[in-house]
């Protein structure tokens, strides 16, 4: 069997279409293991997996975890809030004397974009970044791709667009960059506020218009508004928002075609997406949240074969 060309799931940006293919030809097999009635194999019987928690996350926390058991490895969780870091502890010492423990891999997600890059120089162990600030969230681009995948047959010439807050978005921007690599076409759409400078340089297009790009695309990522990280207020009311980038039934069916609606959670329902789109046969949000564990007991294999 083949295997990935990195030693750590930093980013997106460190991999290429060899590694993806990779990762969802292992997670197609997974998939088929979680839907057994026995969800275990004893894969990783032998390895010891912490999750290091220095952010709130309830869905990719779970997933990880439920992953992680499902291949019969040792699981640690960690959560900051409750931990040595309150009093001035600093990153490396707090995962050094996690690793003194003979700990093999860390899923770590962090406030500080590159944290994980900068921890992958300092310590032994596989570095899986689970959301670095607002930089990159690799698993959640590949489960995403994966969903798209298993709904449309392939990735490659597809038309997505990702609409909301594409500047505070790690979600985003890892999309971006794997969509780009499988060949799809991709634009985004949200108010110019909340679009980085950088957008153009990552081969995307800007559409401002939310009928017109749904008109355009097969598949729509609707992204929530991140307020825990603005500072300063980049649309002058949610009331607003809701009226130019919110996705409701009725523009939905008025589109004249079937598109796919995609999700990364947590959903603020009325905001970005209203329930009934939501929870709607178009919708495959809890496809994705499925996905997501045979996504990362793929990713989580890969790598730990690479320690041993």
């Amino acid at each position: 069997m083949s295997e990935l060309s990195v030693k750590h799931l930093l980013g997106i940006k460190y991999l290429n279409k060899e590694d993806i293919d990779l990762i969802f030809e292992t997670a197609d097999h997974f998939k088929e293991v979680i839907n057994r009635p026995i969800k275990k194999v004893p894969s990783l019987r032998d390895i010891t997996i912490a999750n290091l928690f220095f952010e709130n996350s309830t869905r990719t926390r779970l997933s990880f975890e439920l992953a992680e058991k499902r291949l019969s490895a040792d699981v640690v969780n960690f959560s900051a809030a409750s931990s040595s870091v309150k009093k001035g502890e600093t990153l490396i010492d707090t995962v050094n004397n996690i690793l003194s423990m003979k700990v093999d891999m860390v899923v770590m997600r962090h406030p500080n974009p590159g944290a994980g890059i900068f921890l992958s120089k300092h310590v032994n162990a596989s570095i899986i970044n689970a959301g670095d600030g607002a930089h990159e969230h690799p698993t959640q681009a590949l489960l995403d791709s994966y969903s798209i995948r298993e709904k449309l047959g392939e990735v490659q010439g597809k038309k997505v667009v990702i609409v909301g807050d594409i500047l505070h978005s790690r979600v985003a921007l890892s999309n971006i960059l794997a969509l780009k690599l499988q060949g799809a076409q991709v634009k985004v759409c949200g108010p110019y506020t909340l679009l980085p400078k950088y957008i153009s340089s990552l081969g995307v297009e800007v559409e401002p218009n939310l009928r017109k790009a749904l008109e355009w695309c097969d598949v729509a990522n609707m992204l929530r508004v991140q307020n825990e990280r603005m500072d300063i207020s980049y649309f002058p009311s949610t009331r607003e928002y809701v009226q130019l980038f919110g996705l409701n039934k009725e523009l939905l069916d008025s589109l004249g075609k079937k598109i796919v609606i995609m999700h990364p959670g947590p959903i603020n329902r009325g905001v970005e997406i209203t329930s009934d789109v939501a929870d709607s046969d178009q919708a495959i949000i809890l496809d994705q949240v499925q996905n997501g564990v045979a996504i990362r007991m793929a990713v989580i294999y890969l790598l730990a074969s690479k320690i041993k």
